[in-house]
């Protein structure tokens, strides 16, 4: 007997790990994302960036699945939505940042109703960016746990003030304080939330996703000193930081017992931005564009009980709408009735069965403000075809330095072919826009900034205190749910801010004489005199049930008009 026990041991020791990842597959799996904001395709070192250091990143690079012909849109908010349903941004109408774009069209299932349906525990900790009033907030669209912040992050223009440290946050609506920086915020109350849901036996999806390293750069010294002189020390720092972070995940991870049965997807949220002229992988162009360099990003993926095989690249075309479909099949989740998503499981190929998608083309397409056919990219195979009319083979010509269009006139053809169908079975929801609040009688009070003006772009503190946007700023969509009187309260500046109608915020800020408040609403218009020392004009509306326009502006004493009311806070009378 003593013979044998050293193989028995040897045995045990072998199918010790087996049996653990049999336990953990017999639970259902739990979900993490984690997404990032402005980090590009450079912006790794294990994509080769000769400056920046990213070793917990590279690590989980290492043990993943990575799609690296992956695609989210050029810009936030679109790509938010197109994770959060599945769906195309022109269809499910969140397809830009302001403009009074920013929101889901309602109806639409979310993952996070989905995953709750199915008994999971829902937590955001970081960056929503789908609407900050009701029904757009996260907690309206299936998060149990919310913390986060507003707008597109700090400085935006619902954040016009708020800082990366020592700032303000919002847990399930109710503003908070926190002490120092905001990724340490985010990444220690999703651990903390992830511990109570396992000690509790709770299955999660945990939405993970950072502000950072979107501007304002503002990072501790500890982070940002290693890459002064050698790049944008603040963005690297920023980087860092969220790296050092992903360590203390994944140690928590691993002592918690929850690394083998946690789906962990990275991701960032579109291409380059600061780090850009530094390195770019070799892609052309940055956030924003139709180029690869604006919407070709990192997706990797790691499940360790989940049977995915060894780490690897898979170079087939993705996109950020195959995330949700992906989930449900790997995790058992069924899809509501009636739900059709624009993406396609990605499973088989995460299994690595062979399997390879349908033939299809993507249409990357988002909107600054305004949303114009044939700005976009489609994606066929190797095949990119820009603003409808340049080409480019990427495999041979990853840079996208010669355009193959006159040569290739039967791709372009079909492409742009492909596009039209799609456009036509869309264009009647281009000029439907979301209402970016619904005022009920008792739900939360409203408050509007000009970051949801219809068509323009004032999205943050710069152009609030440029007072862009014209005389009369622009009209905010509403809905309304019973018809009556209400309160609004007009503002130049926040009400944090705690400055005067006629006050300036710091340089290069425009500040008016202002005498008189206009707001035009339902059919109907409305006047109250002002006095540039106060901080705030109210006046009484009358507003019908539905789908209601509300615009408000300042003038001086002469009558003229000056700016659009920035900011606006309602609520039932």
């Amino acid at each position: 007997m003593l013979q044998i026990f050293p193989a028995l041991i040897l045995f045990a020791l072998a199918a010790a790990p087996a049996a653990n990842q049999a336990a953990a597959a017999a639970k259902p799996p739990n979900v993490l994302i984690l997404l990032t904001d402005d980090q590009g395709f450079g912006d790794f070192s294990g994509h080769g960036n000769p400056v920046l250091k990213t070793p917990n990143l590279d690590r989980l690079r290492g043990e993943s699945v990575r799609f690296t012909d992956f695609h989210s849109a050029p810009m936030c908010t679109p790509t938010r939505g197109q994770l959060m349903t599945g769906v195309d941004a022109v269809r499910n109408g969140a397809t830009s940042v302001t403009g009074g774009r920013s929101f889901l069209r309602p109806g639409i299932p979310t993952m996070p109703e989905i995953f709750g349906a199915a008994g999971y525990r829902t937590g955001l900790f970081g960056k929503w960016h789908l609407g900050d009033n009701f029904p757009h907030r996260p907690m309206d669209k299936g998060f149990q746990e919310a913390v986060y912040h507003l707008g597109w992050g700090f400085t935006s223009a619902p954040e016009f003030a708020n800082t990366l440290i020592d700032g303000r946050y919002f847990h399930n609506g109710a503003e908070k304080r926190f002490a120092g920086h905001c990724t340490d915020l985010w990444f220690d109350q999703a651990t903390a939330w992830m511990r109570e849901r396992d000690r509790r036996g709770e299955p999660f999806f945990c939405y993970l996703p950072t502000n950072a390293p979107h501007a304002p750069h503002t990072e501790l010294d500890e982070f940002v000193k290693p890459y002064e002189g050698r790049g944008p020390a603040g963005f690297f720092g920023m980087i860092a930081h969220i790296d050092r972070n992903l360590g203390r995940l994944d140690r928590f991870l691993a002592e918690t017992g929850l690394r083998e049965n946690t789906i962990l997807i990275f991701m960032t949220d579109n291409g380059g931005t600061a780090g850009v002229k530094h390195f770019n992988a070799g892609l052309r162009a940055n956030k924003t564009t139709y180029y690869e360099g604006g919407h070709r990003v990192p997706c990797w993926v790691r499940w360790p009980a989940g049977s995915l095989g060894a780490p690897r690249d898979v170079d087939e075309p993705a996109q950020m709408q195959d995330v949700l479909p992906t989930l449900l099949e790997l995790c058992g989740v069924r899809a509501p009735a009636g739900a059709a998503f624009d993406g396609a499981s990605l499973a088989g190929l995460l299994r690595g069965r062979g399997a390879n998608l349908p033939d299809r083309m993507i249409v990357v397409q988002y909107s600054r403000a305004t949303l114009e056919k044939w700005e976009c990219a489609l994606i066929w195979n190797q095949w990119r075809l820009v603003n409808g009319k340049e080409l480019y083979d990427v495999r041979a010509d990853r840079a996208q330095a010669n355009d193959l269009a006159a040569g290739r006139p039967e791709i372009v053809e079909k492409m742009r072919a492909h596009y039209e169908r799609w456009w036509q079975g869309l264009s009647g929801k281009v000029r439907d826009f979301v209402p970016c609040a619904t005022l009920s009688r008792r739900g939360p009070p409203v408050a509007l900034s000009s970051s949801d003006w219809q068509d323009v772009y004032v999205d943050n503190a710069r152009t609030v205190r440029a007072a862009a946007g014209g005389p009369r700023g622009a009209p905010w969509n509403i809905e309304v749910q019973a018809e009556g009187d209400y309160e609004v309260e007009l503002r130049r500046w926040p009400r944090e801010a705690d400055l005067a109608l006629g006050a300036g915020s710091g340089p290069e800020s425009r500040a008016f004489p202002i005498a008189a408040a206009k707001v035009s609403a339902g059919g109907a218009e409305y006047a109250a005199q002002a006095s540039p020392d106060a901080k705030a004009v109210v006046l009484r509306l009358k507003l019908p049930a539905g789908k209601v326009r509300l615009q408000a502006w300042f003038q001086d004493a002469s009558g003229q008009d000056l700016c659009g009311a920035f900011y606006a806070y309602i609520r039932p009378r």
